[in-house]
Formats: C-alpha cells, structure tokens, sequence
C-alpha cells in the first residue's frame, strides 16, 4: 500500500511539473483537440448568442480579451480600456501610494492637454473625484467615471464590435466550449480527498494540460441522502461567481456512477495541515489576519450574487 502511494504522488508531482516534456502534459492529438471550427458552423450560435456586455465582455475573459483587441484598433476605445486597468492599478495601490496614483490618473485622462483625455466624462464627475481624493482616497473613488466609460464601451463600441472578426473568433471559442465534455477529456491521478457524497482527486485536460480538481459525488450517496437539489444548487452557485477567493468550476460532466464537478485545484494542504503539521502549532498574528481577510473577500464576493455560505467551518 505504501508503494502505491508513493507511485501515485510521483506520477501526480510529475503531472504537475508539466510531464517532464515539450509539450506541458499535453496529449499527442492537442492540436487538433483545440482546432477551432470554420465560422460558418458558428452561424447558429451568432444568431441565439444573448448580446449583453456584461455577459460577454465582463464575466468571460475570453469575451473580455477579444473585445480588448477589437477595441485596440480604435485608439479612442483603447484609450477607454487603458483607463478602466489604471482604475483597476488605482484600487490595488497601498493605501501609502493611492492618493498619488489617483492625481496621476486625473492628469493622464482628465487633462485637456493629455494625449489619452477622455472627453466624454462629464467635468462635474471629474471635479467629484479630485475633491474626495483629497478628502479620502478610498477604494470606489473613479466608480462614477468608470460607469460613465462602461456605458459609453457597452453601446455603439459594443455594437460594432459584434461585425467585428473578433466577435467571430469569440464564436468560434464557444462553439468549441459546447462540445461534450466527458471522463475522457482528462487524466485522472490519485485520490487528494473523501467527503460525504463521495471523492475529490486531481485531474489534467488532456489538451491543454491544466491541473484541476475534480470532485466526484457518488449517484447511489447522492439519491441515498436526498441530496439532488444540494448537489445541483453546489454547481449553479460556482457557475455564478467569479472570484480570485472562491473555487472556480472548470468543467462538469457526469458517469455511469457519479456527478462530476471540475474545480480549481489548491495545491499545499488544507488549513489544518499548516496549523499542526508546519513548523509549530498555529500561526502567527499576521498569517491569521491574512487568510481571515482571503476568507472574508470570498464570503463578500457570495453576498455579492447574494448567496449566503452556510456551511462554514473553523476545524
């Protein structure tokens, strides 16, 4: 048993380091697993696809990238994404460097001698936020401006970009997320846990060679527990949120004999492993305030979609 074990973390390490080969842990045939098809099969999909910016520009991020490209061809679109990643910098500086980076990005955008001036945010809005950066450089300062530009992006820009050939490669990208997704798409390595509905090891796409983790509820435990709903609930929920704090689902596709849910891989241990198995018991000050603070940024990014978290446990 102990041979076992040791073979199948060397086979998982090995998986993770990429397989030791040109190719990344890639399958021979990837090339062709990733071929994207010609735009005329797409036809159908450009007709029904649901044209809404949030939808296709602000949760997917290959939506988000090719409409990035679309609006690099236009210098004033580009200027307008520039802006939105200098809001994003802004809301990420130290709290020491906001309010510097706040007046640089007022004198790059809203200075009327400035090669990137954004004109079409009102200057009362602009006067708005250079007063309360004075006052407070918070976090939501340039929201108002952000919103004048989101709207502006998400009419005609949004429009146009839809007869765009990016819009058609954006096509082709979901035509090739719709096929079927089965057990064959991956390679499965050795067990990293077991819950009550079943088992949670590690897995590789085969054309990409991405690690993930791929939680497998057993169908008999599910029906034998009345956990249907709870099992279709758990994936509608992580097909809802987008965030760097909560596990993202991949991929699903279902067995013979389970329901299997594709999910971010965490590779390091769980939190108990590093309270008592790292060093001495327990964590230092600064360690607990920053994995409650993680902990916290995922239950707001729940709220958010509204969605409470209800089986929160401190073991």
């Amino acid at each position: 048993m102990e041979i076992e074990n040791i073979v199948a973390n060397t086979v998982l390490l090995k998986a993770r380091e990429g397989g030791g080969g040109k190719r990344n842990g890639r399958s021979k045939k990837w090339k062709e697993m990733l071929k994207l098809p010609h735009i005329s099969q797409c036809e159908e999909l450009r007709r029904t696809i649901e044209r809404d910016y949030t939808s296709l520009c602000e949760k997917q991020p290959i939506g988000w990238l090719l409409f990035r490209q679309y609006c690099d061809t236009r210098p004033e679109l580009k200027r307008c994404i520039e802006f939105m990643d200098a809001v994003a910098m802004y809301q990420l500086a130290p709290d020491e460097k906001r309010r510097d980076c706040g007046l640089n990005l007022l004198d790059t955008y809203f200075n009327n001698g400035s090669a990137a001036h954004l004109p079409d945010v009102p200057q009362e809005v602009v006067a708005g936020c250079r007063e309360r950066l004075e006052q407070s450089p918070c976090k939501e300062l340039f929201n108002d401006c952000t919103k004048v530009v989101r709207d502006y992006l998400s009419g005609a820009p949004f429009s146009s970009y839809h007869e765009s050939m990016y819009f058609s490669r954006f096509l082709q990208w979901k035509w090739l997320e719709r096929q079927p997704v089965t057990k064959n798409t991956f390679r499965h390595y050795r067990v990293l846990g077991k819950g009550g509905f079943g088992e949670v090891c590690a897995c590789q796409v085969r054309a990409t060679g991405k690690m993930y983790a791929c939680k497998k509820l057993e169908k008999k435990r599910v029906k034998k527990r009345k956990g249907e709903a709870m099992a279709l609930n758990e994936k509608r929920i992580l097909e809802k949120v987008n965030s760097s704090f909560v596990v993202s689902l991949a991929y699903a596709y279902e067995t013979k004999d389970a329901l299997c849910l594709v999910l971010t891989i965490m590779n390091g241990g769980d939190l108990k492993f590093h309270i008592y198995n790292m060093g001495n018991s327990g964590f230092d000050e600064q360690r607990a305030i920053f994995y409650a603070a993680e902990i916290c940024c995922g239950l707001e990014d729940l709220h958010r979609e509204r969605i409470v978290y209800r089986h929160f446990k401190n073991s």
